[in-house]
């Protein structure tokens, strides 16, 4: 299992709490496979963009209006965290759900 956001997100500590087990990655600093990013875009779509980030509202009109994978590869930061690889399953966020079918 691994565990994609930042290290500073109080979102993503309280996931890592969570599941001890899991491997940490930091997208600021080891960013997230292609592979991965292209699989969760295609999971959860323009969920998977956080819009109500400061990232977001420091960006102008032409940059938000990239396609979401050249805008997160740019910018890791406005992924919506954590995002959960769990085998092949993709979860987004701590939400009670996620949290539910993780057995947390």
């Amino acid at each position: 299992m691994r565990i994609y956001g930042l290290k500073s997100c109080d979102t993503c500590k309280k996931a890592i709490r969570a599941l001890p087990q899991a491997e940490f990655v930091d997208v600021r600093a080891d960013g997230v496979p292609a592979a991965v990013m292209a699989r969760a875009l295609e999971t959860f779509g323009e969920a998977l963009v956080n819009r109500r980030s400061t990232t977001w509202r420091g960006l102008d009109e032409a940059e938000r209006a990239r396609p979401p994978l050249d805008l997160l590869a740019d910018h890791p930061t406005l992924m919506k965290r954590p995002l959960i690889e769990a085998g092949e399953a993709l979860h987004l966020g701590w939400t009670p759900a996620v949290q539910a079918s993780l057995g947390v």
